[in-house]
Parts: C-alpha cells; structure tokens; sequence
C-alpha cells in the first residue's frame, strides 16, 4: 500500500499544535477592509483553534501530522 500523502493546500492553512489542536489564520480579511471597522479588523488577527468539528474534517487532510 502507498503512503497517504497530506493535501498540499491544507498544510499551507493549518497548523498542528503541541496538544494536538489545528490552528488556522481568520476569516474575513482577504479584500474589502473598507467595510469592516477598524475594530474587526484588529481582532481578526492572527490565528484561531478550530473547533473539535472542524478540526476532525481537516485532520483527515494532514496524514502526517504536520
């Protein structure tokens, strides 16, 4: 049987924490600043853990464990 190879989009968005928890950046920042206050747009820095059923769907993307 070949490995399980891990999508290569998914291991550009998530991340895998120490405790097992996928990090992922915010949503809502990619175009149209202009709309969103200011106040939106400081608190969608960064990046956030998914929930527990978000995550279970991308741990199926990341075989390895990246």
């Amino acid at each position: 049987m070949s490995k399980m190879k891990t999508k290569s989009g998914a291991k550009k968005r998530f991340k895998l924490t120490a405790t097992g928890k996928i990090k992922a950046g915010q949503t809502g920042k990619r175009h149209g600043m202009i709309k969103r206050t200011p106040k939106q747009i400081r608190n969608k820095r960064g990046q956030v853990t998914l929930s527990p059923q978000d995550a279970r769907i991308v741990k199926k993307y990341l075989p390895n464990g990246l």
